[in-house]
């Protein structure tokens, strides 16, 4: 009688236990859902830290394509800091996908389209974006590391079975018949059990814990596919179809995966988490639930890869819509055009908060010409990105943009490479030499940029070699932006590119900046008078002024 009374009451503080939870957790989700509706299109909340940064590339690192964003383009362009200020994802696989949208200008304007649709679609459909986010943030993230950083190790595992823990756990049956003749040596047995599996627990499960954590995300990436599935949105029909054919084909992997995905708060005061994790301990249920899925998942790489790309795709249309809303001095779509000129309308750089807008129309090569910090390097910045911002995610910091699909490099903040010993000229001249090899070799379009050209070297040699490689960079399938400080360069390219340039003012001792773009060549000489305002020597202005003057006119110095 005494047994009964202790089972019943056990399972009623379980009940106790389940029904609070579920309480707290209905509770919670109200909230993080009117924050949903509240939140969209305001800045990001979560903050991406350095680890997971490091990571969140991992899905386009599976993904590599000729003709992508390349890390050096990326890097001149800050591209991690533009990626984090529209990452309004909710799951490790909405953000990975959406950095590799960000880097896959590889795509037809057919893809871009259907991407603008399902952008537009959750845009002005406010339920059915809620419910997605609202799965894509059950399903989370891996913690600092990627699913892919997992699945790239499995292999280290090799092939386990499961004949040991299912022998201890069967051992308890005659244990438990063995309480109805002789309670006390039962519960000896048992005891002497439950010591040694606790005992032994804790060595398998050192060794697989991370990809526990992993195969939890699994289970979760499924249950949030099959949700989906079932939310029946019609301009997610292909997505759907994928991911339910995805879905089908993974059903063994979810057979008992409730002891693997469960996942505890840590916390003293969630008694049932506790006892989930005693009767994991004792019977080792996600180890023997592990070693199974670990066969399954092994042969089914590719259709999580699909499952992860799928889910990827909606919750990275979700995201961008978020961020056209945030773009508080406006966006547009661009119109992408087999063939024609490059026309941006009052372009900005978005990671400028209150930034000056320009506006260009080019055929050919553009040489910007002005002096330190007048607008130039930034200005090439904002025709960049926004040129990778029309192919990736169908989004420009613009009031228009036209242009054809390009394949976009750029040569802008280059450093000396300590580690392989190259000086700053040797990567520059690799860097330019990876534009010209494309340009060559590819038969499309190539639009790139180029900030001072060869500027480590000496001024005649970095004139010559900078004039020509220019020249080389006005083919008739390329278009190339390029920022320089030699006026002498603007002579020498005029046939090929046209010129346009940034002035300042110096005035009551300061020099002050509009950063509005204008058409011709530099003609300002504020670097001179600079000298003045600092004091320098009278003749050493004057003379500095006569000899620029002189070239000014005449094309020489002497």
């Amino acid at each position: 009688m005494e047994y009964l009374v202790f089972g019943l009451t056990l399972v009623g503080l379980i009940l106790i236990v389940f029904i609070r939870e579920a309480y707290l957790g209905k509770k919670r989700e109200k909230e993080f859902v009117r924050s949903l509706y509240e939140d969209y299109g305001k800045e990001p909340k979560r903050e991406l830290t350095s680890e997971r940064l490091k990571k969140v590339g991992s899905y386009y690192q599976r993904h590599l394509e000729p003709g992508q964003v390349d890390d050096i383009t990326w890097n001149d362009l800050s591209m991690d800091e533009v990626f984090k200020q529209m990452n309004h994802t909710l799951s490790a696989t909405g953000e990975e996908y959406l950095y590799y949208t960000l880097r896959n200008t590889v795509k037809t304007r057919q893809e871009l389209n259907s991407l603008e649709r399902l952008i537009v679609y959750f845009s002005e459909h406010e339920e059915e974006r809620v419910k997605v986010q609202l799965l894509m943030n059950r399903l989370g993230f891996v913690g600092k590391y990627s699913l892919y950083d997992y699945l790239d190790q499995l292999d280290y595992l090799g092939s386990r079975s499961n004949r040991k823990h299912l022998v201890a756990d069967v051992l308890f049956l005659p244990l438990i018949g063995l309480l109805f003749v002789d309670v006390p040596m039962a519960l000896l047995g048992m005891a002497v059990l439950i010591v040694y599996n606790i005992t032994t627990y804790f060595g398998e499960k050192k060794l697989i814990d991370p990809y526990i954590v992993s195969f939890s995300y699994i289970m979760r990436l499924l249950n949030t596919a099959e949700a989906f599935c079932k939310l029946n949105i019609s301009v997610c029909e292909a997505q759907t179809k994928t991911l339910t054919e995805q879905v089908n084909a993974l059903k063994d992997v979810r057979k008992g995966a409730f002891w693997v995905m469960w996942q505890t708060t840590g916390n003293p005061s969630d008694v049932l988490g506790v006892i989930m994790d005693y009767l994991r301990m004792i019977f080792h249920t996600d180890i023997i639930v592990f070693n199974r899925m670990l066969a399954c998942v092994k042969e089914h790489i590719a259709e999580i890869d699909v499952v992860i790309g799928q889910l990827g795709y909606v919750e990275t249309a979700i995201a961008i819509g978020a961020y056209r809303r945030s773009m508080k001095n406006g966006y547009c779509v661009p119109k992408l055009v087999e063939k024609g000129s490059l026309e941006i309308q009052a372009a900005y750089h978005p990671l400028i908060k209150e930034p000056v807008k320009n506006s260009i129309r080019v055929e050919r090569g553009v040489l910007l010409t002005g002096s330190n910090a007048s607008g130039k390097s930034t200005f090439l910045r904002t025709v960049a990105l926004n040129a990778i911002m029309a192919q990736t995610i169908h989004t420009c910091a613009a009031d228009t943009y036209s242009g054809m699909l390009y394949r976009i490099y750029s040569s802008m903040s280059l450093k000396d490479d300590l580690e392989s010993g190259e000086s700053y000229y040797m990567v520059e001249i690799k860097a330019l030499k990876r534009i010209l090899d494309t340009a060559t070799s590819y038969e499309g379009s190539v639009l790139c940029f180029v900030d001072e050209v060869l500027r480590g070297t000496n001024t005649v040699e970095r004139i010559a070699a900078s004039t020509q490689i220019l020249k080389s960079l006005a083919g008739s399938n390329l278009i190339c932006f390029a920022a320089t400080h030699d006026i002498e360069m603007t002579r020498l390219l005029e046939q090929d590119y046209d010129n346009y340039h940034f002035e300042e003012d110096v005035r009551d001792g300061d020099i002050l900046f509009d950063y509005r773009l204008l058409p011709g060549r530099a003609t300002g000489r504020n670097a001179i008078k600079l000298l003045e305002i600092m004091g320098y020597d009278a003749n050493i202005v004057q003379e500095a002024s006569r000899l620029a003057g002189k070239f000014m006119e005449t094309g020489q110095w002497v």
